[in-house]
């Protein structure tokens, strides 16, 4: 197959990148930015279009990476041409097929959405990490298995959803990835009280974070929870409850609290955590 890509940004350098150096065909780069398209080419060692049709009649695939916002309007300009047989894939982990693509079977293409679980943070250097993401794809049943087969093969495990779940994971991703640097970020606001810096508060709880995570990543979250939560430490966690200037921190100190609860009954089913949801319910916590 051959692939084109409309949006030369980050995304668009290293699903292309990616799949150059594993053999496929790169048609080439569209982009509202020609200099973008060019240097995407470059990089992959392919071609620059100065409008879309060019790409479209020279691909089997194409792929709209650019900002979600944009991805469905991208696709209405696309049904002007000839898209019959092609496929057209977005990498949103938002937005399902039906969202971005509707009515596309009236155009005798299929409509997939290809998203890798992976921060894709530089667009010259990610590609040599991506080969271990995991990649979620959703779409028309035509193809969608011989995607799966295709990602398996470059060595990425693939998971096929339902269109219906599509929210729901991706809410999941943005508190794997996203939420926790609001939470970290928190912590090195507290930190600062306490007369660190911002840098020497990041570098203080670097070890703790880092051993924290792969201990999640060895085990789960249940087996890797420790802290006064876990501990049922009521008069601790009471005092952090009065730690807090405003409303929204102390709110997220609480919900996160209330969900560690339900991890520690899990890893001490036999511990009364009754008294410690009372610290923390919003009638009676400080």
């Amino acid at each position: 197959m051959t692939v084109g890509f409309i949006g030369a940004g980050k995304v668009g350098f290293t699903l292309g990148k990616y799949f150059a150096v594993n053999g496929i065909e790169i048609s080439g780069y569209y982009s509202q930015s020609y200099d973008f398209a060019e240097k995407a080419a470059d990089f992959t060692e392919s071609r620059a279009f100065n409008n879309i049709g060019g790409l479209v009649r020279e691909c089997d695939v194409i792929f709209i990476t650019t900002p979600d916002s944009s991805i469905k309007d991208i696709y209405l300009s696309l049904i002007k041409y000839d898209i019959k047989g092609k496929q057209i894939c977005h990498c949103s982990g938002a937005l399902s097929v039906k969202e971005a693509f509707p009515e596309i079977k009236k155009y005798w293409a299929e409509g997939y959405s290809i998203h890798p679980l992976f921060p894709v943070s530089d667009k010259y250097n990610s590609y040599k990490e991506i080969g271990s993401a995991y990649f979620s794809i959703e779409g028309d049943e035509l193809h969608i298995n011989e995607w799966r087969i295709f990602f398996e093969k470059l060595g990425n495990p693939v998971k096929i959803l339902s269109s219906e779940h599509k929210t729901e994971y991706h809410a999941a991703c943005a508190i794997a990835s996203n939420l926790v640097c609001a939470v970290i970020e928190e912590s090195i606001e507290m930190m600062t009280k306490c007369g660190f810096t911002s840098e020497q508060a990041l570098c203080a709880l670097t070890p703790l974070i880092s051993a924290n995570i792969s201990n999640i990543i060895k085990t789960d979250p249940v087996t890797a929870l420790t802290g006064p939560v876990e501990r049922c430490d009521c008069e601790t966690v009471s005092k952090h409850m009065g730690c807090f200037e405003s409303d929204t921190d102390r709110e997220l100190y609480r919900a996160v609290s209330l969900k560690l609860i339900t991890l520690a009954q899990k890893k001490h089913p036999d511990t009364d955590y009754s008294q410690l949801i009372k610290i923390l319910d919003k009638n009676t916590a400080p």
